[in-house]
């Protein structure tokens, strides 16, 4: 897009929020990097929305369900009988260290200026977050309770963690589990939320000279402007690429493709499933930050995305297998899940639907055609699913979100009004580089932290212990008693 002004043109490529009144969608990469805005505050106290606060603390109590029970049924239903219990405590344990690792350096690293790549130390050791710190939404002058925002973001850096023990199930040591877990969410998701969502906040567009300076302070992918609303770069992309190495660096499953592999227990993965759709409405819709009409825009899109991937999946299942399958249904569902999170709160209706089918129809083709020609036993298909997913999604996002196919277009936080011009093109790159961006970030930081942990703690179960299920060699229990 070309403008007269230079300033202009910064603000046009890094600022993106929705239009506010309407059916538009929210600014600038979902769950946002939220700003802390002390000068502001120092003159006026700001006092936050009660209705605000209340839907995020629900939005977060959502997410959190999202993984506990539903991550965790839902991927236990997906291996064998004898493996349950190892993915089940795989997802609580994961889950409660992130959470607390979140509370000591994550989201200081994530959320405090810094500069483009990651954050800084203002919050270490939760440092000032109280019932006093105050921070800024999507809306200027709108402000809530720091500590709302605080743990809305670290249920999504717990699930995101946890999303990527899929990959590697049914054959991994759980010391490396833990191990592994530290490292990648100290090196690859800090910094991603960082570079994504983090921003000074609407407050600080006062002029069109202060767009440099509040773009320097702000995350690199946030500056050059790429969509994210909930976490499709964030949250899918970056754990699918972890997993996807996981599943070369740890290697097949004894008997892989050799031997019947099946799921045990479909009843529970359809409950997970179900159990992460309604979590999904907190997860996209609590990304806008308030109780306003861009969260009702992203819980829409995502009860109407999901719904269109289960049939786009169940639909291309049935034509070329003949039956249609609870397994391709709950995967479709997920699938939708995924691909409309970073678009939620920019598209509209239509572009919701057809998002959602598309990711049905691609993710379908991801856990089949492409699983076998990248020769890895992804065993529960987290790169097929979100990471195929996560890229469509965000792709998408770049098409989607032009006002000339019902979506939210551009919004300039110095005039506070939508631009007229939309290039789709533009903000498709824009969004492949965010993509690339994640691909490489986590990628890198997961070779080497699975390389660490191989050489340290050790990475896989003897082959022994994995014939005999980790439930029993790892944890002593079982899931179904003789």
């Amino acid at each position: 897009m070309a403008l007269s002004r230079p300033d202009r043109q910064r603000a046009i490529d890094a600022l993106r929020k929705p239009r506010l009144a309407g059916l538009a969608a929210l600014f600038v990469l979902a769950t946002p990097g939220l700003a802390f805005a002390q000068e502001a505050a120092a003159a006026a106290a700001p006092v936050a929305n009660k209705g605000d606060v209340a839907w995020l603390l629900v939005c977060s109590a959502l997410v959190i369900f999202m993984t506990l029970p539903g991550l965790a049924l839902f991927y236990g239903g997906l291996v064998r009988s004898k493996n349950v219990l190892s993915v089940l405590i795989q997802c609580l344990l994961v889950f409660s260290l992130v959470a607390v690792l979140w509370a000591l350096y994550g989201y200081s690293l994530a959320f405090t200026s810094g500069n483009a790549f990651i954050g800084g130390f203002d919050r270490l050791f939760a440092k000032g977050l109280d019932a006093t710190a105050m921070g800024a939404t999507f809306t200027k002058g709108v402000y809530i309770p720091e500590l709302v925002f605080f743990v809305f973001q670290g249920a999504f850096a717990c699930i995101t963690c946890a999303l990527i023990v899929g990959a590697f199930a049914e054959r991994v040591k759980f010391a490396g589990v833990m191990l592994f877990t530290v490292l990648w969410f100290t090196f690859a998701y800090t910094p991603m939320a960082h570079m994504v969502w983090f921003f000074p906040g609407p407050d600080a567009f006062t002029s069109n000279d202060a767009v440099p300076g509040v773009l320097a302070q702000s995350g690199f992918l946030f500056a050059k402007g790429a969509l994210d609303f909930a976490g499709g770069t964030v949250v899918h992309i970056n754990a699918a690429i972890a997993g996807l190495v996981g599943s070369y660096v740890i290697g097949k499953r004894v008997g892989y493709g050799r031997e019947a592999i099946k799921p045990h227990n479909l009843t529970q993965t359809m409950v997970g499933a179900s159990i992460l759709w309604v979590g999904w409405f907190g997860f996209n819709a609590g990304s806008a930050l308030e109780a306003n009409a861009v969260a009702a825009q992203a819980f829409v899109n995502t009860f109407l995305a999901t719904a269109a991937a289960v049939l786009g999946w169940t639909a291309l299942e049935w034509i070329s297998k003949g039956k249609p399958s609870m397994l391709g249904a709950a995967s479709g569902a997920v699938a939708g899940l995924v691909a409309i999170t970073p678009a939620a709160g920019f598209v509209g209706l239509c572009g919701a639907l057809i998002i959602g089918a598309l990711a049905g129809v691609v993710c379908l083709w991801g856990v089949n055609g492409l699983k076998r020609l990248l020769g890895a036993d992804d065993a529960l298909d987290v790169f097929g699913v979100h990471g195929v997913g996560g890229i469509l999604g965000a792709l998408l996002t770049g098409v989607f979100a032009s006002p000339s196919l019902g979506g939210a277009g551009i919004w300039d936080y110095v005039t506070e009004t939508a631009l007229p011009d939309y290039s789709i093109a533009s903000q498709v790159w824009i969004q492949l580089q965010g993509v690339l961006v994640t691909v490489v970030v986590s990628g890198v930081v997961a070779l080497v932290s699975f390389l660490i942990v191989k050489y340290t703690v050790g990475l896989r179960v003897a082959e022994d212990a994995e014939r005999e299920g980790l439930d029993i060699t790892s944890h002593g229990e079982s899931a179904y008693e003789n």
